[in-house]
């Protein structure tokens, strides 16, 4: 990104398109995404939203946002937001609407959304190369209806259907789904990673993203305070080690071809992360799992060895 209006935090727009006072839980890392991603779209922008945390925060007849807003079912989000964008098109099209007041149309959704019960319409919106944006602010489970694992949950983690038991005592035991690389398969102009802690890195992908019609996606790892077992304080704080951790890389991918736009220097052990977090104690407590703690490490290095390389 060789231009752009977001060099430092500084630059971060003082406009507020969602103001105080949501239902949503305190420290929700959703939250902060969803008001950064507004503020560097700007206000002119229809929110398609996919039934989740999020649809909890406009509650007729309230809502904080200053901006349209659009619920959908849960699987059909994207065919949502193909309606919206097509009746703009046509209004525009024939005059109706000044091109100045287009809409940019914006599905939002959680990770089980995203990845397993929205998948096959977000599949097909893809393919027909709808112009929108897609942000999954993912919280690695169902955390709308009682954090239950969803395909998005880490390997290692405790959810309210992984818990651990003689049987199974690391919890979840099958491997996250990598949306990433499934939406990259379809070769839309843009997919990126972002993340609440580094906040001039995801502006900047918001904004170069703006130059390219067609999907767009932008995948926010979301702490999820009540899910996670932490303190709603901590949320940034925990964006920010799964950063350093290596867990949670940065990056962005333009017509397939993938560039990290944050290496840590030197990564955190993936321990500092996991022992910060309740869903993860029984790693821990009453005896310590070295092998699957050793295990989520020696994935993480080995998706490193091949970027370093």
């Amino acid at each position: 990104m060789s231009v752009t209006k977001y060099r430092t935090i500084k630059d971060v727009p003082r406009e507020e398109f969602l103001v105080p006072g949501t239902p949503l839980c305190a420290g929700c890392g959703a939250l902060l995404v969803m008001r950064l991603f507004h503020k560097a779209l700007g206000g002119d922008v229809v929110w398609v939203n996919a039934a989740g945390c999020i649809t909890l925060m406009a509650t007729f007849p309230y809502t904080p946002l200053r901006s349209s807003w659009f619920y959908t079912a849960m699987p059909s989000a994207p065919a949502g937001a193909q309606g919206i964008r097509d009746a703009l098109d046509i209004l525009i099209k024939k005059g109706k609407l000044d091109p100045s007041e287009n809409l940019k149309v914006v599905v939002i959704t959680g990770d089980g959304a995203a990845s397993d019960i929205g998948l096959q319409s977000t599949s097909g919106a893809i393919h027909r190369g709808l112009d929108f944006f897609y942000l999954c602010v993912d919280n690695e489970a169902y955390g709308n209806t009682g954090f239950q694992a969803s395909s998005s949950s880490p390997i290692g983690s405790g959810t309210a259907t992984t818990k651990p038991t003689p049987l199974y005592p690391m919890g979840n035991v099958l491997p996250k789904k990598d949306l990433f690389e499934i939406w990259r398969s379809h070769k839309p102009p843009y997919v990126a990673t972002i993340s609440p802690s580094h906040v001039v890195d995801a502006l900047r992908k918001v904004e170069k993203a703006l130059n390219f019609k067609g999907p767009k996606l932008f995948l926010a790892l979301c702490p999820c305070p009540t899910g996670w077992g932490m303190e709603p304080s901590e949320s940034v704080k925990l964006a920010r080690l799964a950063v350093e951790a290596g867990i949670w890389p940065l990056k962005e991918a333009v017509y397939g071809e993938v560039t990290h736009t944050y290496i840590p220097l030197k990564r955190r052990p993936v321990e500092d992360y996991l022992k910060a977090q309740r869903r993860f104690a029984h790693l821990f407590k009453p005896v310590k799992n070295e092998g699957i703690i050793a295990e989520i490490q020696r994935q993480v290095d080995e998706y490193w060895s091949k970027v370093e390389r």
